[in-house]
């Protein structure tokens, strides 16, 4: 059974496993990563970890892009965030809630 400190992250990558990551860390750039969305409606995915960087100014000792990438992922797995389809390069926002 994992940690309470740690949280299991998922992925919609097919064949890939998620990992266990430090829950506060994973709080920290959920949070980010949804002030990004808030503050833009839509992001590119590749101008996600500096938006991220610069809201954290120096608080975060991890490196951010694998963090923002993994946790990213898990979030659209739990169906927080997703890709805008056909977009490229890869364009996230909130999701649409549906009925």
């Amino acid at each position: 059974m994992p940690s309470q400190s740690k949280i299991y992250t998922r992925t919609v990558t097919p064949g890939k496993k998620g990992v266990n990551i430090d829950r506060a860390r994973y709080a920290i750039i959920h949070d980010s990563i949804l002030a990004a969305l808030k503050e833009k409606g839509e992001i590119l995915f590749v101008n996600l970890p500096e938006f991220v960087s610069r809201k954290l100014k120096g608080r975060f000792d991890g490196n951010i892009s694998w963090y923002t990438t993994t946790v990213k992922l898990d979030m659209e797995r739990r169906k927080i965030i997703e890709r805008i389809p056909d977009s490229k390069p890869q364009v996230l926002r909130m999701r649409k809630k549906t009925r």
